[in-house]
């Protein structure tokens, strides 16, 4: 991964100016106490920070971006760090995924308009990751992810709780009756109890592990808890490193390839990844050009086994992964076994098979053996049918084996507010056969395709000792919840897609196995229901959710920004002075 030739460094056309214009550069830099040499000609790399206490799950990232500092000054680099929105998925109205395109390209105008030579892109909670890589993707420079790292296990009463699964459990149970507002209350500061995102394999760690097994981290970013001092070697290393990929010129383009995206589908089916990766990947090769779509996650996906037993497909958590092996040991069974391109190239400036030619499984009960796994198939099932001619998604590792073929009579929820409104009625008239069907959640429905999908059953139901059903829906759901669960059902209803015509009583067939979602309604039926409805109007007429509802697109197209698919690279502005 070298270059014959130096590149010439972008940041050159600011610092490099010996007039007027680098006078300015130059000098109002030197106001934070810069030496003047720093401005030689050196790289100068941009540590992109998602930083906020607003957004809990990356509230340490300043302490990892002095150890990058540390790693790029030893490297003969001039590191910047600068801020940039950061999407906090716990406290962000009305849903973080509303604004991960508008992060993106925040990263990619900031890196665009600076004198930025590679970037160093620190990420954590859900949706700071996709929105970074998109980014720096559609600038094209050489970039490292390194990932905040997930939480120590949660710990309530004597046993492991993990954040987001146990959180869909406890509300049940606070439907039931079996636990009370104390015990909730109680529970908040065990769920919580260090830096870092979610320690299940929700979406922050899933997306950790994808940017690793795309081979934009470096070996074993995915997995090292927040607070262990290996994350801040990790972060130390990643700064040395950068420096070297800018030197010889190394893109992310060199890096994400059509081999590592279909290394990373791989890898999530053996994780029990979130559904939600299917989107940010979708975006991210939107990005870089590369080719990639629904069938690719189930035709490379669907003979995954699931061999990593965590939360909420599993048992354990991710400080347990970390100590069984971490990625490494996951990535080299399944190159084992043929499963994964050994000769991808990776920023360590390895091969996927140099970089976890070393792992070792240090604990077979947390990353089980190929042919013991915790789901013989794993990976994301991609539906298609006429509720969803685009597409829909489901995971198996999270559903219920006796509802993966299951014909029920659909109850059906206008919106999430008709859904809050009428779940726990006694009155409603629903039993465990049924198939609950949401509607008006997708990208432009809500808007921003809310993590709303796996709907909690109602509390008759729950009391019954039923804990799982057929629901379908085109929201997102969290990573960390678990359920037989439809999503991203493609068009959404709020674009007249066939889901948006479902009524109560229609018989509705999921059929898993054979890839299948049908309503049980003729086509001349559906046509004459479809003339009848309209478009959802924007949420807004003027202002960022009027352009999100103008420009999103659908998610079997990953919900980027029309307008942002394809790499623009990074050409320096004009000067303005």
């Amino acid at each position: 991964m070298s270059s014959t030739s130096k590149p010439k460094l972008r940041s050159t056309a600011w610092f490099g100016l010996q007039d007027r214009d680098g006078f300015v550069h130059r000098s109002w830099m030197q106001n934070q106490g810069l030496p003047r040499d720093l401005f030689d000609g050196r790289p100068v790399i941009g540590i992109c920070n998602t930083w906020s206490e607003l957004t809990p799950c990356n509230a340490h990232l300043r302490t990892v971006a002095e150890r990058v500092k540390r790693g790029v000054f030893e490297a003969g680099g001039f590191p910047v760090e600068f801020p940039v929105m950061s999407l906090g998925e716990t406290n962000l109205r009305p849903t973080a995924m509303l604004f991960r395109n508008l992060a993106s390209m925040d990263v990619e105008e900031s890196i665009r308009a600076n004198p930025i030579d590679g970037v160093v892109l620190l990420a954590g909670c859900d949706k700071t990751t996709p929105s970074l890589v998109m980014g720096a993707a559609s600038c094209d420079v050489p970039a490292i992810v390194v990932s905040g790292g997930p939480m120590l296990n949660g710990r309530y009463r004597g046993r492991n709780i993990g954040s987001g699964t146990d959180v869909w459990r406890f509300g049940e149970m606070l439907k039931t009756g079996e636990m009370t507002l104390d015990d909730l209350a109680e529970a908040e500061s065990c769920m919580s109890r260090s830096a870092g995102h979610c320690m299940t394999m929700g979406t922050a760690s899933t997306m950790a592990c994808m940017v690793e097994a795309l081979g934009v981290a470096l070996p074993g970013n995915a997995a090292i808890p927040a607070v262990d001092a290996r994350r801040y070697t990790l972060a130390h290393m990643a700064g040395r490193r950068v420096v070297d990929l800018v030197k010889n010129d190394v893109r992310l383009s060199t890096i994400l390839t059509r081999k590592a995206f279909e290394n990373a589908i791989r890898v999530n089916g053996a994780i029990g990844g979130s559904t939600n990766a299917v989107l940010h990947l979708l975006a991210i090769a939107g990005r870089v050009g590369v080719e990639l779509s629904l069938e690719d996650w189930d035709r490379l996906g669907h003979d995954v086994p699931t061999i990593v037993d965590l939360m909420p497909s599993g048992r354990f958590l991710m400080e347990d992964f970390y100590y069984a092996g971490g990625l490494p040991t996951v990535m080299r069974a399944l190159l084992e076994k043929g499963f994964l391109h050994k000769d991808a190239l990776t920023v360590s400036g390895h091969t996927v098979e140099e970089n976890v030619a070393q792992a070792r499984n240090e604990d077979p009960e947390v990353i089980r053996a190929l042919d013991k796994p915790l789901t013989e198939a794993g990976g994301i099932a991609v539906l298609s049918g006429n509720l969803c001619p685009n597409g829909a998604v489901l995971k198996p590792s999270a559903a219920s084996p006796a509802l993966m073929q299951h014909t029920g009579r659909a109850v059906v929820f206008e919106d999430i507010e008709d859904y809050k409104a009428r779940i726990d009625d006694p009155d409603l008239d629903i039993d465990e056969s049924c198939v609950m069907v949401l509607k008006n959640c997708g990208p432009r429905g809500y808007p921003g395709m809310p993590e709303v999908g796996n709907m909690t059953l109602p509390a008759k139901i729950l009391k019954k000792g039923i804990n799982d059903m057929v629901r379908i829906s085109d929201a997102r759901m969290s990573g960390t919840a678990y359920g037989t669960v439809v999503l991203h059902v493609a068009p959404e209803a709020a674009l007249k897609g066939p889901l948006s015509i479902v009524e109560n009583g229609d018989m509705i067939t999921l059929d898993v196995p054979a890839r299948k979602l049908h309503l049980d309604v003729s086509d001349a039926e559906i046509k004459a229901r479809l003339a009848k409805r309209q478009n959802l109007p924007p949420p807004m007429e003027s202002g960022y959710q009027r352009l999100y509802y103008d420009h999103v697109l659908q998610a079997d197209r990953g919900v980027d920004f029309d307008f942002l698919v394809g790499c623009r690279g990074a050409d320096i502005p004009r000067e303005s002075h």
